[in-house]
């Protein structure tokens, strides 16, 4: 990879680099947060099915996930490949979590009981 010095760059490419990457950084954060607040809701739903000794997939409703998904995705000009890649992703840290709360190895706020 090649570096540049930046030191002979336009100040004013180099100021509208930082513009951007601070977009990209409060962008960061924004995912992170909703990420955490989706998992929020998930915990419960990990904890309904557990006591409703439901099982911690439902190939259908994630069938469904995914199709509403790629559909977002080609609205907004993302890619609906990469969202589909990216739910996928999620979904298989969802039902892990289900699974452990199921074992008993999860609690309400996603964290391993106390030994």
């Amino acid at each position: 990879m090649t570096t540049r010095d930046n030191s002979t760059t336009d100040p004013q490419v180099l100021a509208e680099l930082g513009r951007l990457r601070d977009s990209i950084d409060n962008i960061d954060a924004a995912v992170v947060h909703m990420l955490a607040e989706r998992f929020k809701c998930t915990q419960q739903v990990g904890h309904l099915k557990a006591a409703h000794q439901l099982p911690p997939a439902d190939p259908a409703r994630e069938a469904q996930q995914i199709a509403r998904l790629r559909g977002l995705a080609e609205s907004a000009k993302l890619d609906p490949a990469f969202a589909e890649k990216l739910l996928n992703f999620i979904i298989s840290e969802v039902i892990r979590h289900h699974e452990q709360i199921a074992d008993g190895r999860l609690n309400g706020d996603g964290a391993s009981p106390a030994a």
